[in-house]
C-alpha cells in the first residue's frame, strides 16, 4: 500500500538559509532511497516549503523516517512547524 504525505514546513527565520542550503542533498538522498515514489519540496515563500511525498510501502517510508533524524536538513528544519497530512492507497 503506497504512503502519501502532503503539507507544509515553516522553518524558523533564522533557520531558512540553512534549510534552503541543505534541502538539495536531502532531495537527492530522499529519491535515492528503495521504495520512494515520488519526493518534492519546494519553498513556495519565505521560509514555507512544499513537502509532497510518496513511498512504495510503509517499510520504505519507516526507512526515509530512520534515515533523516541527523542530517543537515534535520537539523535546520527542527524548530520548523510542520502541518502535514499522511494517508495510504
Amino acid at each position: 500500500m503506497t504512503v502519501r504525505l502532503e503539507g507544509t514546513l515553516t522553518v524558523a527565520p533564522n533557520d531558512i538559509e540553512a534549510a534552503r542550503a541543505a534541502l538539495p542533498e536531502h532531495i537527492r538522498l530522499s529519491r535515492a532511497e528503495p521504495g520512494c515514489l515520488a519526493f518534492e519540496v519546494e519553498e513556495r515563500e519565505e521560509g514555507v516549503f512544499f513537502v509532497r511525498e510518496a513511498f512504495e510501502d510503509e517499510v520504505a517510508f519507516a526507512a526515509h523516517q530512520a534515515r533523516v533524524p541527523g542530517t543537515p536538513w534535520a537539523k535546520a528544519t527542527e524548530r520548523g512547524e510542520r502541518n502535514y497530512r499522511r494517508w495510504s492507497d
